[in-house]
Protein backbone atom coordinates (compact mmCIF):
# COMPACT_ATOMS: atom_id res chain seq x y z
CA UNK A 1 0.00 0.00 0.00
CA UNK A 2 1.22 3.39 -0.84
CA UNK A 3 1.92 6.26 1.35
CA UNK A 4 -1.25 7.81 -0.07
CA UNK A 5 -3.51 4.98 0.00
CA UNK A 6 -2.37 4.75 4.48
CA UNK A 7 -2.80 8.38 5.20
CA UNK A 8 -5.89 8.69 3.23
CA UNK A 9 -7.35 5.25 4.57
CA UNK A 10 -6.78 6.68 8.25
CA UNK A 11 -8.22 9.70 7.67
CA UNK A 12 -11.27 8.48 6.10
CA UNK A 13 -11.88 6.25 8.71
CA UNK A 14 -11.44 8.93 11.28
CA UNK A 15 -14.38 11.42 9.56
CA UNK A 16 -16.64 8.92 9.13
CA UNK A 17 -16.67 7.62 12.79
CA UNK A 18 -19.69 8.01 13.56
CA UNK A 19 -19.02 9.18 16.73
CA UNK A 20 -17.18 12.11 15.65
CA UNK A 21 -18.95 15.36 14.01
CA UNK A 22 -17.42 16.10 10.48
CA UNK A 23 -17.04 19.97 10.73
CA UNK A 24 -16.19 21.76 7.08
CA UNK A 25 -12.78 22.38 9.08
CA UNK A 26 -12.05 18.65 8.71
CA UNK A 27 -13.25 18.32 5.58
CA UNK A 28 -11.11 20.90 4.34
CA UNK A 29 -7.84 19.43 6.14
CA UNK A 30 -8.84 16.40 4.45
CA UNK A 31 -8.96 18.61 1.04
CA UNK A 32 -5.39 19.87 1.64
CA UNK A 33 -3.52 16.57 2.69
CA UNK A 34 -4.92 15.09 -0.09
CA UNK A 35 -3.42 17.91 -2.33
CA UNK A 36 -0.29 17.50 -0.36
CA UNK A 37 -0.13 13.65 -0.90
CA UNK A 38 -0.47 13.84 -4.04
CA UNK A 39 2.47 16.32 -4.23
CA UNK A 40 4.78 14.07 -2.76
CA UNK A 41 3.88 10.70 -5.01
CA UNK A 42 4.66 12.88 -7.72
CA UNK A 43 7.90 14.26 -6.38
CA UNK A 44 9.03 10.72 -5.33
CA UNK A 45 7.86 9.28 -8.88
CA UNK A 46 10.18 11.77 -10.43
CA UNK A 47 13.32 11.07 -8.61
CA UNK A 48 13.19 6.96 -8.65
CA UNK A 49 13.01 8.08 -12.48
CA UNK A 50 16.09 10.02 -12.46
CA UNK A 51 17.83 7.63 -10.16
CA UNK A 52 17.16 5.57 -12.47
CA UNK A 53 18.10 7.33 -15.59
CA UNK A 54 22.02 7.76 -13.79
CA UNK A 55 22.26 4.26 -12.56
CA UNK A 56 21.71 3.21 -16.51
CA UNK A 57 24.56 5.80 -17.29
CA UNK A 58 27.12 4.74 -14.73
CA UNK A 59 26.17 1.03 -16.17
CA UNK A 60 26.57 2.20 -19.87
CA UNK A 61 29.78 3.96 -18.82
CA UNK A 62 31.64 0.87 -17.11
CA UNK A 63 30.50 -1.36 -20.02
CA UNK A 64 31.86 0.32 -22.56
CA UNK A 65 34.61 -0.76 -24.74
CA UNK A 66 36.95 2.25 -23.98
CA UNK A 67 36.46 2.44 -20.10
CA UNK A 68 36.96 -1.14 -19.42
CA UNK A 69 40.66 -0.76 -21.30
CA UNK A 70 41.09 1.87 -19.08
CA UNK A 71 40.24 -0.08 -16.07
CA UNK A 72 41.87 -3.11 -17.35
CA UNK A 73 44.94 -0.93 -18.20
CA UNK A 74 44.95 0.38 -14.72
CA UNK A 75 44.29 -2.71 -13.15
CA UNK A 76 47.27 -4.50 -14.79
CA UNK A 77 49.42 -1.61 -13.99
CA UNK A 78 48.59 -1.73 -10.07
CA UNK A 79 48.96 -5.91 -10.59
CA UNK A 80 52.38 -5.33 -12.51
CA UNK A 81 53.50 -3.03 -9.74
CA UNK A 82 52.57 -5.42 -6.40
CA UNK A 83 53.96 -7.82 -8.98
CA UNK A 84 57.83 -6.10 -8.91
CA UNK A 85 57.34 -5.35 -4.97
CA UNK A 86 56.22 -9.14 -4.19
CA UNK A 87 59.30 -10.58 -6.21
CA UNK A 88 61.68 -7.49 -4.52
CA UNK A 89 60.69 -9.12 -1.23
CA UNK A 90 61.18 -12.91 -2.10
CA UNK A 91 64.60 -12.37 -3.73
CA UNK A 92 65.68 -10.33 -0.83
CA UNK A 93 64.26 -12.64 1.37
CA UNK A 94 65.46 -15.57 -0.09
CA UNK A 95 69.31 -13.90 0.01
CA UNK A 96 68.77 -13.56 3.70
CA UNK A 97 67.32 -16.95 4.19
CA UNK A 98 70.30 -18.79 2.12
CA UNK A 99 72.71 -16.61 4.13
CA UNK A 100 71.35 -18.32 6.92
CA UNK A 101 71.33 -21.32 5.76
CA UNK A 102 72.98 -22.94 2.96
CA UNK A 103 75.51 -25.38 3.87
CA UNK A 104 78.83 -24.62 2.52
CA UNK A 105 79.95 -25.76 -0.58
CA UNK A 106 82.54 -28.25 0.11
CA UNK A 107 79.62 -30.14 2.11
CA UNK A 108 77.53 -30.68 -1.39
CA UNK A 109 80.33 -31.23 -3.12
CA UNK A 110 82.07 -35.08 -3.24
CA UNK A 111 83.78 -37.91 -5.32
CA UNK A 112 81.85 -41.28 -5.08
CA UNK A 113 83.80 -44.07 -2.84
CA UNK A 114 83.37 -46.82 -4.75
CA UNK A 115 80.00 -47.64 -7.66
CA UNK A 116 78.13 -50.81 -7.77
CA UNK A 117 74.71 -51.99 -6.53
CA UNK A 118 72.83 -53.36 -3.71
CA UNK A 119 71.14 -56.72 -2.74
CA UNK A 120 69.44 -55.18 -0.15
CA UNK A 121 69.59 -50.77 -0.25
CA UNK A 122 65.53 -50.13 0.11
CA UNK A 123 63.62 -52.82 1.99
CA UNK A 124 61.58 -50.10 2.70
CA UNK A 125 59.00 -47.34 1.56
CA UNK A 126 61.34 -44.12 2.48
CA UNK A 127 61.69 -40.60 1.79
CA UNK A 128 64.80 -39.04 0.28
CA UNK A 129 68.40 -38.61 3.01
CA UNK A 130 71.65 -37.11 2.38
CA UNK A 131 73.02 -40.92 3.76
CA UNK A 132 71.79 -42.16 0.24
CA UNK A 133 73.77 -40.34 -2.05
CA UNK A 134 77.43 -41.41 -0.94
CA UNK A 135 76.35 -45.04 -1.04
CA UNK A 136 78.06 -46.87 -3.81
CA UNK A 137 75.15 -48.02 -5.19
CA UNK A 138 73.82 -44.48 -5.41
CA UNK A 139 77.11 -43.68 -7.85
CA UNK A 140 76.01 -46.40 -9.61
CA UNK A 141 72.76 -46.08 -11.04
CA UNK A 142 73.66 -42.09 -11.39
CA UNK A 143 76.46 -43.26 -13.87
CA UNK A 144 74.35 -46.07 -15.56
CA UNK A 145 72.11 -42.79 -15.97
CA UNK A 146 74.84 -41.06 -17.26
CA UNK A 147 73.68 -38.42 -14.57
CA UNK A 148 75.97 -36.02 -12.40
CA UNK A 149 76.21 -36.98 -8.72
CA UNK A 150 74.50 -34.27 -6.66
CA UNK A 151 72.07 -33.55 -4.21
CA UNK A 152 68.94 -33.43 -5.87
CA UNK A 153 65.80 -35.16 -4.60
CA UNK A 154 64.77 -35.93 -8.30
CA UNK A 155 68.21 -37.66 -9.57
CA UNK A 156 67.52 -39.45 -5.89
CA UNK A 157 63.93 -40.45 -7.29
CA UNK A 158 65.37 -42.48 -10.35
CA UNK A 159 67.94 -43.82 -7.93
CA UNK A 160 65.07 -45.46 -5.79
CA UNK A 161 63.41 -46.84 -8.44
CA UNK A 162 65.98 -48.40 -10.50
CA UNK A 163 67.77 -49.99 -7.22
CA UNK A 164 64.56 -51.06 -5.49
CA UNK A 165 63.71 -52.69 -8.56
CA UNK A 166 66.83 -53.91 -9.11
CA UNK A 167 67.37 -55.71 -5.73
CA UNK A 168 63.78 -57.15 -6.02
CA UNK A 169 64.94 -59.05 -9.47
CA UNK A 170 63.15 -57.08 -11.65
CA UNK A 171 65.61 -55.40 -13.53
CA UNK A 172 67.07 -59.14 -16.02
CA UNK A 173 66.21 -60.40 -19.55
CA UNK A 174 63.33 -61.85 -19.35
CA UNK A 175 60.89 -59.25 -17.09
CA UNK A 176 58.89 -56.64 -18.72
CA UNK A 177 57.74 -52.90 -16.83
CA UNK A 178 54.99 -50.69 -17.34
CA UNK A 179 55.80 -47.09 -17.11
CA UNK A 180 53.58 -43.94 -16.10
CA UNK A 181 53.80 -40.34 -16.92
CA UNK A 182 57.13 -41.38 -18.39
CA UNK A 183 57.94 -37.87 -19.72
CA UNK A 184 61.46 -37.30 -21.20
CA UNK A 185 62.97 -39.39 -18.25
CA UNK A 186 66.03 -42.33 -18.98
CA UNK A 187 64.17 -45.32 -17.30
CA UNK A 188 62.92 -46.57 -20.21
CA UNK A 189 66.36 -46.89 -21.73
CA UNK A 190 67.89 -47.83 -18.98
CA UNK A 191 65.38 -51.15 -18.24
CA UNK A 192 65.53 -51.97 -21.39
CA UNK A 193 69.75 -51.55 -21.98
CA UNK A 194 68.81 -54.27 -18.64
CA UNK A 195 66.91 -56.81 -20.55
CA UNK A 196 63.38 -55.66 -19.86
CA UNK A 197 60.85 -55.49 -22.61
CA UNK A 198 59.31 -51.72 -21.75
CA UNK A 199 55.73 -49.93 -22.40
CA UNK A 200 56.49 -46.53 -21.06
CA UNK A 201 53.17 -44.53 -21.37
CA UNK A 202 52.48 -40.69 -20.48
CA UNK A 203 49.14 -38.86 -21.06
CA UNK A 204 47.36 -37.60 -24.71
CA UNK A 205 49.37 -34.72 -26.51
CA UNK A 206 46.55 -32.52 -26.08
CA UNK A 207 45.90 -33.02 -22.51
CA UNK A 208 49.47 -32.60 -21.69
CA UNK A 209 49.77 -29.11 -23.81
CA UNK A 210 46.27 -28.18 -21.22
CA UNK A 211 48.12 -29.19 -18.08
CA UNK A 212 51.25 -27.40 -18.89
CA UNK A 213 53.76 -30.72 -19.33
CA UNK A 214 54.59 -29.70 -22.64
CA UNK A 215 55.74 -26.14 -22.15
CA UNK A 216 58.03 -27.60 -19.60
CA UNK A 217 59.73 -30.43 -21.67
CA UNK A 218 57.92 -32.83 -19.15
CA UNK A 219 56.11 -34.62 -21.66
CA UNK A 220 56.67 -37.26 -23.95
CA UNK A 221 54.80 -37.36 -26.95
CA UNK A 222 55.58 -40.81 -28.54
CA UNK A 223 58.32 -43.17 -28.35
CA UNK A 224 61.05 -40.84 -30.58
CA UNK A 225 60.75 -38.23 -27.62
CA UNK A 226 62.02 -40.69 -25.60
CA UNK A 227 65.89 -40.40 -24.58
CA UNK A 228 68.23 -43.16 -24.56
CA UNK A 229 72.00 -40.56 -24.64
CA UNK A 230 73.74 -43.63 -24.95
CA UNK A 231 72.37 -45.50 -22.27
CA UNK A 232 70.78 -47.97 -24.63
CA UNK A 233 71.82 -49.13 -27.73
CA UNK A 234 69.45 -48.06 -30.72
CA UNK A 235 68.46 -51.09 -31.70
CA UNK A 236 67.77 -52.59 -28.83
CA UNK A 237 65.84 -50.12 -27.49
CA UNK A 238 63.49 -49.85 -31.02
CA UNK A 239 62.93 -53.62 -30.23
CA UNK A 240 62.33 -53.52 -26.39
CA UNK A 241 60.50 -50.57 -26.02
CA UNK A 242 57.17 -49.81 -27.10
CA UNK A 243 54.82 -46.50 -25.90
CA UNK A 244 50.64 -46.13 -25.73
CA UNK A 245 48.96 -42.49 -24.38
CA UNK A 246 47.42 -43.38 -21.08
CA UNK A 247 45.41 -41.59 -18.95
CA UNK A 248 46.65 -42.36 -15.35
CA UNK A 249 43.39 -41.55 -13.70
CA UNK A 250 41.97 -44.31 -15.65
CA UNK A 251 44.26 -47.07 -17.33
CA UNK A 252 42.85 -48.96 -19.56
CA UNK A 253 41.57 -52.67 -19.21
CA UNK A 254 43.48 -53.76 -22.18
CA UNK A 255 46.94 -52.43 -21.25
CA UNK A 256 48.39 -56.24 -19.92
CA UNK A 257 50.35 -57.68 -17.11
CA UNK A 258 54.00 -56.84 -16.30
CA UNK A 259 56.55 -58.02 -13.63
CA UNK A 260 57.34 -54.48 -12.60
CA UNK A 261 55.80 -50.65 -13.15
CA UNK A 262 56.83 -47.42 -11.79
CA UNK A 263 56.39 -43.85 -12.08
CA UNK A 264 58.31 -40.77 -10.99
CA UNK A 265 56.88 -37.81 -9.00
CA UNK A 266 53.50 -38.00 -11.26
CA UNK A 267 50.96 -39.21 -8.86
CA UNK A 268 50.54 -36.35 -7.02
CA UNK A 269 49.71 -34.44 -9.95
CA UNK A 270 46.23 -36.52 -10.47
CA UNK A 271 43.89 -33.79 -8.86
CA UNK A 272 44.23 -35.10 -5.04
CA UNK A 273 45.13 -37.65 -2.60
CA UNK A 274 42.47 -40.33 -2.77
CA UNK A 275 42.69 -40.10 -6.61
CA UNK A 276 47.02 -40.52 -6.30
CA UNK A 277 46.42 -43.20 -4.03
CA UNK A 278 44.03 -44.88 -6.55
CA UNK A 279 46.39 -44.71 -9.21
CA UNK A 280 48.87 -47.05 -7.02
CA UNK A 281 46.03 -49.46 -6.44
CA UNK A 282 44.99 -49.25 -10.42
CA UNK A 283 48.83 -49.58 -11.42
CA UNK A 284 49.06 -53.02 -8.51
CA UNK A 285 46.23 -54.52 -11.08
CA UNK A 286 48.49 -54.19 -14.07
CA UNK A 287 50.50 -56.95 -12.29
CA UNK A 288 51.93 -60.43 -12.77
CA UNK A 289 51.00 -61.95 -9.73
CA UNK A 290 53.78 -61.24 -7.35
CA UNK A 291 54.54 -58.03 -9.05
CA UNK A 292 56.40 -54.88 -7.72
CA UNK A 293 55.14 -51.20 -8.32
CA UNK A 294 57.39 -48.87 -6.99
CA UNK A 295 56.37 -44.97 -7.66
CA UNK A 296 57.74 -42.00 -6.01
CA UNK A 297 55.71 -38.85 -5.06
CA UNK A 298 55.60 -35.64 -3.27
CA UNK A 299 56.05 -36.37 1.13
CA UNK A 300 54.68 -33.44 4.00
CA UNK A 301 57.39 -33.67 6.64
CA UNK A 302 55.97 -30.88 8.01
CA UNK A 303 52.49 -32.05 9.07
CA UNK A 304 50.57 -35.37 9.47
CA UNK A 305 47.20 -33.22 9.49
CA UNK A 306 46.85 -30.21 7.23
CA UNK A 307 48.09 -30.48 3.57
CA UNK A 308 47.05 -29.59 0.30
CA UNK A 309 44.77 -32.40 -0.07
CA UNK A 310 43.47 -31.60 -3.48
CA UNK A 311 44.50 -29.29 -6.84
CA UNK A 312 47.45 -29.65 -9.69
CA UNK A 313 50.27 -30.76 -6.40
CA UNK A 314 49.53 -32.85 -3.67
CA UNK A 315 51.91 -33.26 -0.99
CA UNK A 316 50.96 -37.03 0.85
CA UNK A 317 50.85 -37.20 4.54
CA UNK A 318 52.15 -40.27 6.74
CA UNK A 319 48.88 -40.96 7.94
CA UNK A 320 47.60 -41.44 4.27
CA UNK A 321 50.38 -43.96 3.19
CA UNK A 322 49.49 -45.83 6.52
CA UNK A 323 45.77 -45.98 5.92
CA UNK A 324 46.51 -46.74 1.78
CA UNK A 325 48.92 -49.77 3.57
CA UNK A 326 46.17 -51.13 5.44
CA UNK A 327 43.40 -51.13 3.17
CA UNK A 328 46.49 -53.07 0.17
CA UNK A 329 47.50 -55.23 3.20
CA UNK A 330 43.62 -56.30 3.46
CA UNK A 331 43.21 -56.76 -0.77
CA UNK A 332 46.48 -59.63 0.00
CA UNK A 333 49.04 -57.03 -1.22
CA UNK A 334 52.21 -56.15 0.34
CA UNK A 335 53.39 -52.63 1.01
CA UNK A 336 56.95 -52.35 1.70
CA UNK A 337 57.37 -51.28 5.66
CA UNK A 338 57.97 -47.46 5.91
CA UNK A 339 60.64 -45.50 7.28
CA UNK A 340 59.20 -41.71 7.70
CA UNK A 341 62.99 -40.42 8.91
CA UNK A 342 62.93 -37.40 7.23
CA UNK A 343 67.54 -37.81 7.79
CA UNK A 344 69.88 -35.97 10.41
CA UNK A 345 72.67 -34.90 7.47
CA UNK A 346 73.63 -31.33 6.74
CA UNK A 347 71.78 -31.42 3.89
CA UNK A 348 68.63 -32.72 5.21
CA UNK A 349 68.41 -29.92 7.66
CA UNK A 350 68.48 -27.44 4.55
CA UNK A 351 65.13 -26.40 2.66
CA UNK A 352 65.34 -24.82 -0.48
CA UNK A 353 62.77 -22.11 -0.84
CA UNK A 354 61.35 -20.71 -4.07
CA UNK A 355 62.70 -20.06 -6.75
CA UNK A 356 64.60 -23.41 -5.89
CA UNK A 357 68.11 -24.08 -6.31
CA UNK A 358 69.52 -26.81 -8.86
CA UNK A 359 71.40 -27.79 -6.39
CA UNK A 360 70.85 -28.78 -2.70
CA UNK A 361 67.75 -29.73 -3.06
CA UNK A 362 66.80 -32.58 -0.72
CA UNK A 363 63.94 -30.86 0.94
CA UNK A 364 61.66 -27.71 -0.13
CA UNK A 365 59.02 -25.32 0.96
CA UNK A 366 56.02 -25.78 -0.67
CA UNK A 367 52.61 -23.86 -0.02
CA UNK A 368 54.08 -23.00 3.34
CA UNK A 369 54.94 -26.86 4.03
CA UNK A 370 58.31 -28.42 4.15
CA UNK A 371 58.69 -31.61 1.91
CA UNK A 372 60.73 -34.38 0.03
CA UNK A 373 60.27 -36.83 -2.38
CA UNK A 374 59.17 -40.46 -0.77
CA UNK A 375 59.38 -43.99 -2.55
CA UNK A 376 56.89 -47.12 -2.02
CA UNK A 377 56.85 -49.90 -2.92
CA UNK A 378 53.81 -52.90 -3.60
CA UNK A 379 53.85 -56.12 -4.00
CA UNK A 380 51.00 -58.34 -5.95
CA UNK A 381 49.68 -60.89 -4.30
CA UNK A 382 50.68 -64.20 -5.80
Amino acid sequence: MTLRKRLMSSLRALLTDPARNVTPELAELDERLNRRIGSLEKLMSELLVQQDARLDDRIRHFQSPSKQDSLEGELSERLHHQEAKLNDYIRESRTMFLNLTLPEQDKWRWTADGSAPSDNAFPTSTGCREEDFRQPWFAYWTDRMQERLRYHRKLWEFVYICQALYERGCLQPGKSGLGFGVGEEILPALFAASGCAVLATDQEADAAVHTGWTATAQHAAGKHALPRRGVCDEAIFEERVDFRAVDMNAIPDDIGAFDFCWSACALEHLGSIDKGLAFIENSVACLNPGGFAVHTTEFNISSNGHTLADGHTVLFRRRDFEAFAERMASMGHEVAPFDFSPGFGVMDNFIDAPPYMAEPHLKLALAGYACTSFGIVVRKKA
